[in-house]
């Protein structure tokens, strides 16, 4: 698959995993996927006024005390603030939290959100397999089986990514992250599974789209995800019993996806200085060495995401 104009770190995938009750299979229309492409173009237009300073660069700083309960240490999620449009035979999910790291350095968290080979070990249960695919300057493709149960239901999703994070200064950076190809596993990890091609399947995932935002300050990183999933509507009927559940998931992965991105953080910075107080051992705070290069290599130009929020869907190839 050809490289693209893609972008970022992913925070959110704990997975969007919608309406696991239901069981007949349903089908990725056309008319569905368009007003997804417009919502996405929506969301590219906010975040381009965080950079054009029209809104605050942190969503934490929108609403007093908010910020205040982050730096605290609590973990904020709430819906996005733009309502969730008519989708035609699906569902958009839009939710944004804010976690803050505390004693740890860009380098650290983007050691860890960008060490796509471990994903299955930091984001576990819901990543049950993943891979760095390529690296290309600062862009990275890569894949992920991603699963979920509830109730009686086991949803899968094996998944391929790109990403990108753009640096506006040393401490400010912001990624955006989408999927490129989503397939339902059908009959997880029986005798009898099987992949199913794009769009087809029960509809738990179709789309998945991120933008997050790094600010390292006050002793520590504050780090925001905006989680987008794009999933098949609820069949009216049996809305009232689903609703509760498809409101719940997605703040709750979102949560569990800071948490675990927080604590994998903080373990990896006290390994380092463990390693640091033994004697003869260098300081080897930013590992591993070869991402920290990278992460000093990528872009700094914040008129790049201007350029990309003009499309709508999938990025440009170049």
């Amino acid at each position: 698959m050809k490289i693209t104009r893609g972008v970022a770190t992913i925070f959110f995938l704990q997975l969007f995993f919608l309406v696991p009750t239901i069981s007949r299979a349903t089908e990725l229309r056309e008319e569905t996927l368009k007003v997804w492409d417009e919502y996405v173009h929506t969301a590219n237009v906010r975040m381009e006024q965080r950079l054009h300073g029209d809104r605050p660069f942190l969503w934490m700083d929108e609403v007093p005390g908010r910020a205040q309960s982050v730096r605290e240490g609590q973990i904020v999620v709430a819906p996005a603030d733009n309502g969730s449009p008519r989708v035609p035979h699906g569902l958009i999910h839009d939710w944004v939290g804010a976690v803050f790291i505390p004693e740890a350095s860009i380098d650290d968290v983007f050691a860890v959100v960008n060490d796509y080979d471990r994903y299955h070990e930091i984001y576990k249960p819901g990543v049950v397999d993943s891979k760095l695919l390529d690296s290309f300057g600062g862009e990275r493709k890569f894949s992920m089986v991603m699963m979920q149960r509830v109730l009686s239901v086991t949803a899968a999703v094996d998944g391929e990514y790109q990403s990108r994070c753009f640096r506006l200064a040393p401490e400010r950076w912001y990624c955006i992250s989408y999927s490129t190809c989503l397939r339902e596993i059908k009959n997880f990890k029986e005798a009898n599974e099987q992949e199913l091609p794009p769009g087809s399947g029960n509809g738990y995932v179709w789309r998945l789209y991120s933008i997050t935002r790094f600010q390292q300050q006050d002793g520590g990183v504050y780090a925001e995800v905006e989680a987008i999933g794009l999933s098949r509507d609820i069949p009216i009927e049996i809305r009232w019993l689903v609703k509760p559940i498809v409101e719940r998931l997605p703040r709750n992965a979102v949560s569990l996806t800071l948490e675990q991105t927080r604590n994998s953080v903080r373990t990896t910075i006290d390994a380092s200085r463990e390693r640091s107080r033994r004697p003869g051992t260098p300081d080897d705070s930013c590992r591993p060495q070869e991402n920290c290069k990278r992460q000093r290599e990528l872009p700094s130009a914040p008129e790049t995401f201007a350029h990309r929020s003009s499309y709508v869907g999938a990025p440009p190839t170049r």
